[in-house]
């Protein structure tokens, strides 16, 4: 089975030209289409196929894929439906290699040996698993031998010399070499220094083919890439061509696209398939030790991590450099002190008499984090990334954003400190934080709308990624939530944990410096959940409660509650908890709040669950919505709709405990942005709190 790559790239050498390895994604343009284009890139002479497993959230792929990807999955393709094409492709004469190329999770979700089991009977050669860190394909590759598949390292331009050799020795039948720091896409024009990249991999890795891939899309190309490679990938212009070719001709397209790029007088013949073959006398047996130095430990228990396409382990590698610098130095730590009187640091504390009243049990608490400038905890973090990027030379500052507070702080931090600033924000929250998006644009701010997926803050993340690897030299991306691969949960922890800080002093001078029994928060991506709990990490005396966005309700597929209901996974770089279906694919989410629409979680949260420090409970719409009303009229404050969450949750919990025992209540942001979302809302959900108020556009009438 899997010896087939090796022999692959041993007969092209034999004939003096480079193997063709082809991308395209199971299941497009429909299931039906997939077997005819396999058997014309046969026809045609391919020398492998890339079988693309879709997914919900490619971060390493440009439009084309990702449309790709959405289809099939519009088509009801999943990972069992993919390895029953590779069988009928099997049975009806496909003897070309056939490698399963995808993100971790599918196959995670499915189980790993499972999987690689399963492909092999299916009669796959190998596979391509865009976001595994080397550490994690040890173990995969290991798997894979064992049942007689190969497993392609992939590498990029900024792959270290380190890691280089450590993927050489993983390699077992080709390399993958990207050839570009950008998602995938074709190009008009290759880009230079392909030679140069070539021929540093082959300096580490002498003994092992390689195919350059990304971008390449026509016969000069591949001609042109071929002089530095031994094989050359086509993904995306292949997916164009049968997405444009009428229905009933996708396979002929194939065929004619293939020939296109070999040449007409090209006469090339299928290899006989050897269903007896393996690697068991190629591979290569030893097991290279793989250990990165860490100054922070990048795993909470089993969640953390770095589940990245190789091209971002660069961005990550330079940013968990500058921060360790930063955090190490006194003079970076007196210059964002320093800047505590901008934000409106310390925030004030106080007990909230009324809403303690109306509870009737525990006393509540609140840390006024929507007192800050901007009007959230997000300005915390976003002052500090930036410090850290003036640190690392870079001029250039993108940010993610749901409910716009993240957006606004990042847009504030970098007019201050004169950098450019460009926000990625779904499309649907553009709608519906109207407000924060005209804000971002005063404060100079680039906002794009991100048009792909369910239009919220997931994909906005996503894009982020996606243009950060593109731009890391002048570019720091600044993540809002303690989310993503590793340093992000650490970094954004450490700079927003002055709000526990904070509120433990502030308590303990109110209380004869004893600690209160119970801090909540809300919980979205977990900024202000990690950064109110993790200073009393180990007070085990204090419960830390979360409370999440339970939506419509547990019961339906309309929530954000990802702790509650979700299983560990991998999703944006890590690995924790997420809201997912049978497949492995990313769900959809609603909250009547942008900033807690998110289907993962950070993975210190997703630890504390796990090992039971810390609880989460969730309110739906409604529950928040009653929290808001309360907090606004028996505190005279209105609280952003993420922090009504919490209001919520608190005053529930108040009212199960004695009165000599104390709740803080982080008040995580203000609710202006979230006023007219509040109104569109009231006429469906009003009745089920008792709260009839209508916005009157002229209230004297």
């Amino acid at each position: 089975m899997s010896a087939a790559l090796k022999e692959t790239f041993e007969r092209c050498k034999r004939e003096k030209r480079n193997a063709l390895i082809n991308f395209i994604t199971a299941g497009y343009p429909t299931v039906e289409d997939t077997l005819p284009i396999l058997e014309g890139m046969q026809r045609g002479g391919v020398d492998i196929v890339e079988l693309g497993v879709p997914f919900t959230d490619p971060i390493a792929d440009g439009p084309t894929i990702q449309v790709s990807n959405n289809v099939a999955l519009s088509n009801g393709v999943d990972v069992i439906k993919c390895l029953e094409l590779v069988t009928k492709a099997r049975a009806q004469g496909i003897t070309i290699p056939i490698i399963l190329m995808g993100y971790y999770n599918p196959m995670l979700t499915y189980g790993e040996e499972k999987m690689i089991e399963d492909a092999a009977k299916a009669g796959a050669d190998g596979f391509i698993v865009v976001d595994l860190p080397p550490e994690e394909a040890l173990k995969f590759r290991s798997t894979c031998t064992k049942h007689g598949l190969s497993y392609v390292p992939l590498v990029a331009p900024a792959t270290t010399n380190e890691r280089l050799e450590i993927l050489g020795k993983i390699a077992d039948s080709f390399i993958y070499v990207v050839s570009r720091m950008a998602p995938t896409g074709s190009l008009a024009v290759i880009e230079l220094g392909i030679g140069e990249l070539c021929a540093r991999v082959k300096k580490y890795v002498p003994d092992t083919p390689i195919a350059v891939g990304f971008g390449v899309s026509t016969r000069e190309h591949f001609l042109n890439v071929g002089e530095s490679a031994d094989g050359v990938v086509i993904g995306s212009k292949l997916i164009t061509t049968v997405g444009d070719a009428k229905e009933g001709e996708r396979g002929e397209a194939a065929f004619k696209f293939v020939r296109s790029i070999l040449g007409e007088d090209y006469a090339g013949k299928a290899p006989e398939r050897d269903t007896k073959s393996n690697l068991s006398n190629l591979v290569k047996t030893d097991e290279p030790d793989f250990n990165e130095s860490h100054k922070y430990e990048p795993r909470f228990g089993d969640f953390g991590g770095q589940y990245v396409p190789e091209a971002l382990h660069t961005c990550l590698a330079e940013l968990e450099r500058g921060f360790e610098s930063a955090v190490a130095d006194e003079l970076f730590w007196q210059e964002f002190r320093s800047l505590y009187s901008y934000i409106g640091r310390p925030s004030s504390f106080h007990k909230a008499e009324r809403l303690t009243e109306h509870a009737g049990g525990a006393q509540i608490w609140l840390k006024r984090e929507d007192l800050n400038h901007t009007g959230s905890h997000k300005i915390n973090n976003a002052l500090a990334q930036v410090l850290i990027a003036k640190r690392l030379g870079k001029t250039k500052i993108i940010a993610e954003t749901g409910a716009g507070q993240h957006g606004v702080a990042t847009a504030t931090a970098c007019a201050k400190f004169g950098l450019e600033c460009t926000v990625f924000m779904g499309a649907e929250d553009v709608r519906r934080q109207a407000l924060n998006v005209f804000r971002m644009r005063i404060l100079g701010a680039k906002v794009v709308a991100v048009t792909n997926g369910t239009q919220t803050l997931r994909d906005a993340t996503s894009e982020a990624f996606r243009f950060w690897v593109s731009h890391l030299q002048t570019t720091h991306y600044v993540v809002g939530s303690a989310i993503g691969p590793h340093p992000y949960p650490t970094l954004v922890r450490t700079f927003q944990s002055v709000i526990g800080n904070e509120a433990k002093e502030q308590f303990k001078e109110l209380n004869n410096g004893k600690l209160p029994n119970y801090v909540v928060a809300c919980v979205g991506g977990g900024s202000n959940s990690t950064g109110l709990f993790s200073p009393f990490e180990h007070d085990t005396e204090v419960q830390m409660i979360g409370v999440e966005a339970a939506g419509d309700g547990l019961d339906t597929e309309r929530h954000s509650a990802t702790l509650s209901k979700g299983i560990p996974g991998v999703f944006h770089g890590v690995k924790t908890y997420v809201l997912q279906n049978y497949d492995g694919q990313v769900q959809d989410t609603h909250s009547i709040s942008a900033g807690l629409d998110y289907p993962g979680v950070g993975p210190e949260l997703a630890y504390w669950k796990s090992t039971g420090r810390a609880k989460f409970i969730a309110a739906t719409d409604a529950q928040a919505l009653h929290g808001f009303r309360l907090l606004s009229q028996l505190e005279g404050i209105i609280p952003a709709l993420e922090s009504s969450h919490a209001i919520y949750g608190a005053v529930e919990l108040a009212k199960t405990l004695p009165k000599e025992e104390h709740i803080i209540i982080n008040v995580s942001g203000r609710g202006d942005k979230d006023v007219q979302s509040v109104a569109e809302v009231l006429p469906k959900l009003g009745d089920s709190i008792n709260w009839d108020l209508r916005f009157e556009d002229d209230p004297s009438k």
